[in-house]
């Protein structure tokens, strides 16, 4: 299988093909702004990378330039909250997390530029394993 394709913004990988109507909407969904908020985001639709492992996707971007992806896996695309799995290219490689797709905006941007570490995000999920936003009370810190 070939490594990640270099991208401008976020890598959001597809992995689950069975849905293209879901793939859509997890697609729609990411990409609408939050007020002034925003995910930077490159969509990648390619069928080579059905079913990839996460332990797979970290040796895809083993080249170093990644700190992160966003995967559209079969979870993502089918859970009605459409929860995306944001996998650590960088601290903790392989560590990983579900975030709804209103609040990707917050994980991209804080990580892209650094302003938080990827483990800050990882330990404010909820319960479920899925992170929803810093401020929530149910949040596990």
């Amino acid at each position: 299988m070939k490594k990640l394709p270099e991208t401008p913004n976020t890598l959001l990988l597809r992995t689950h093909f069975g849905d293209d109507a879901a793939w859509d909407a997890l697609c729609a969904a990411i990409q609408t702004p939050v007020g002034e908020f925003c995910a930077y985001v490159t969509l990648f639709d390619d069928r080579s990378y059905a079913d990839v492992s996460i332990d797979d996707i970290v040796v895809l971007a083993s080249d170093g330039h990644r700190t992160f992806v966003f995967v559209g896996d079969r979870v993502a695309q089918l859970d009605p909250e459409r929860p995306l799995l944001v996998v650590d290219l960088g601290e903790e490689p392989g560590r990983a997390f579900r975030v709804v797709p209103s609040e990707a905006w917050s994980v991209e941007n804080n990580l892209s530029i650094g302003n938080m570490g990827f483990d800050e995000f990882a330990d404010a999920v909820d319960a479920d394993g899925v992170f929803r936003g810093i401020d929530r009370p149910e949040s596990v810190t």
